[in-house]
């Protein structure tokens, strides 16, 4: 009797683990459907795979991963890359957040590379000099830039290969120059900035519009980039180029010195999460947007958005609704942590959820919230970033972002360096005593958000930029994943709504949004402007994917780009030229 009970229990555990597995298989291959229309097809490797906003970034990382860097190295040469291609949109004026992933001990680690105001710049100094308001472009929007620093981060802590490796193809790149790509081309100049100091010298280089195909060529930053592959972060924070810098900003009105440069470091951080249906989703702690994407998910959990159907008049009306909800008490509460305890845990807690959920009208869309108390234009703050992700071949990931904030930010270039000025203190209030209150040493609230999520064996990183864009974006994407089991290119490429204002009933999104279902916001209250199909106000994104159960790698890029995902080439070894004969 106990033989045959062993043995019927034998069978029955062989028979659950069978359902358990099949029940994976289902599960994996659900998440990677590929959605009809979809324009391209992801990339699947079991090498490493880099993708990025533009291609020539994209095989700068892919090289480095063929070199024997890892994930950490083919990002820093990326980003230096996109820095040199896309100016416009980020560099080494700019500020970098980071994930990290650690496929060995399944870790996840978080940079934040935001820099600080200068320490003499605060309200009362601006009030003695009579001003009241932040000049959008003006100096003192520019906080001490994060970027380098945050690559010497990265390097020092998990990178294996030296700066002069990493930064060899943005030198290569800016010293012989590179014809422009299609929205290069298109977003190349910002006419606003015309008149700033070394911005028309430096960027609009021709006698006509820029056009694809046209050589871009920018000396002064290969040198720039020179110095800090030799010298690391000193070349930028501490070094001849430091003084160049705050000789030029005080030229022009700023309070910076060479000790806010000198003594800024980046930190490290504890990400933050929520789950979605079984998925963790991961993003950063404050100052940044991040626990806005976690809350809406928070409050989208409480509808069926599956059986509502992908893109419905019910699942767009309860994700715009979601977003405006959680969005108001992320602006309410949000500044640098070290200037003002925030309610992290509160605000992306599922019972905060849960109340903010019923506040939603099913029928008729809110075009006031609460806690709403807005005392800026938010509607102006930039939406010129870049996001890009890699993946070695041993799975570990890294999901970036960096940017200028708006454009080139304040397209301020000083002499020699051939860098745009990012202008991410106009994110600060001028309003004392709110959490994100100008004050001296102090990072503002940032848009910038890269992002992470698993479920069991699937790791995925992540973003997509666009200012306050992004965390609404985040949301949209991983319902694409959770809700319609998209694969990540798929996920990636489905129309997208985005509402950058804080109040109203105003919504964007792209045409590619059936007219029916716009028909049905419309009657719900939703003030619909349209944007062109693959528009980048929605924002350009990238993914790339480990599934840990076979070592396979996966990535998409985003149509909406210049972009693409590229893999690692194997360590093919080159044949003889004549093969020795046969015996």
């Amino acid at each position: 009797m106990k033989r045959l009970f062993s043995s019927k229990f034998a069978v029955a555990s062989l028979l659950v683990s069978a359902l358990a597995l099949a029940a994976r298989a289902q599960t994996f291959s659900q998440q990677f459907q590929t959605v009809p229309g979809q324009a391209r097809s992801m990339v699947v490797s079991k090498f490493g795979i880099v993708s990025t906003p533009q291609f020539l970034a994209s095989q700068a990382g892919a090289h480095i991963l063929e070199q024997g860097g890892n994930a950490i190295d083919a990002a820093i040469a990326a980003n230096a890359v996109m820095g040199v291609v896309q100016p416009y949109v980020n560099g080494i004026g700019g500020d970098l957040f980071m994930l990290y992933y650690d496929a060995r001990t399944g870790k996840l680690y978080g940079l934040n590379s935001s820099g600080w105001s200068p320490k003499a710049l605060t309200i009362d100094a601006l009030k003695a000099k009579g001003i009241t308001t932040l000049d959008y472009t003006g100096v003192n929007t520019i906080d001490v830039p994060g970027a380098v620093a945050g690559w010497d981060a990265m390097r020092s802590r998990f990178g294996t290969l030296p700066f002069s490796q990493l930064l060899a193809p943005a030198i290569y790149y800016a010293q012989n120059g590179f014809p422009l790509a299609e929205r290069n081309a298109r977003y190349w100049i910002a006419p606003r900035l015309l008149n700033q100091p070394g911005y028309k010298q430096t960027y609009d280089i021709w006698s006509h519009p820029p056009q694809p195909g046209d050589l871009f060529r920018n000396p002064d930053l290969a040198n720039s980039l020179r110095q800090i592959a030799a010298h690391g972060r000193d070349a930028y924070y501490n070094g001849p180029m430091t003084q160049v810098m705050v000789d030029f900003l005080r030229a022009h009105g700023g309070f910076h010195t060479l000790e806010d440069f000198r003594d800024f470091q980046p930190e490290w951080v504890e990400p933050v999460s929520t789950t979605y249906h079984g998925w963790t989703i991961y993003e950063l702690p404050p100052n940044g947007q991040g626990i806005a994407a976690l809350s809406m998910l928070n409050i989208m959990e409480h509808f069926p958005l599956s059986d509502y159907g992908h893109n419905s008049v019910a699942a767009l009306h309860v994700m715009i609704e979601a977003k405006k909800l959680a969005y108001a008490d992320m602006y309410r509460y949000v500044g640098d942590p070290r200037f003002t305890p925030i309610p992290v845990q509160q605000l992306i807690s599922k019972s905060l959820a849960d109340q903010r959920a019923k506040l939603i009208d099913m029928q008729h869309a809110a075009c006031q919230v609460v806690p709403s108390q807005i005392e800026t234009e938010l509607d102006k703050h930039g939406n010129s970033t870049i996001y890009l992700s890699t993946i070695d071949k041993d799975g570990n990931i890294v999901s970036l972002i960096q940017s200028n904030y708006a454009g080139y930010g304040t397209g301020f270039v000083a002499p020699g360096l051939g860098f745009s000025f990012q202008n991410r203190g106009a994110g600060f209030q001028l309003t004392p005593g709110l959490p994100n209150s100008l004050d001296g040493h102090k990072r503002p609230l940032h848009t910038i958000i890269p992002a992470f999520m698993q479920k069991g064996d699937i790791h995925i990183g992540f973003g997509i930029m666009g200012g306050w864009n992004q965390a609404q974006a985040h949301a949209q994407f991983v319902s694409n994943i959770v809700d319609f089991h998209m694969n990540v290119q798929s996920a990636l490429e489905q129309p997208r709504f985005t509402k950058e204002t804080f109040d109203g009933c105003d919504v964007m999104m792209e045409e590619t949004v059936p007219a029916d279902i716009r028909a049905g916001l419309t009657a719900r209250g939703h003030q619909i402007k349209l944007l062109e199909p693959f528009s980048f106000t929605v924002g350009e994104g990238a993914a790339v994917v480990r599934d840990a159960s076979r070592e396979v790698n996966f990535a998409a890029g985003d149509p909406r780009s210049d972009g693409a995902a590229i893999p690692q080439e194997p360590p093919v070894q080159t044949p003889p030229a004549q093969l020795p004969p046969t015996q």
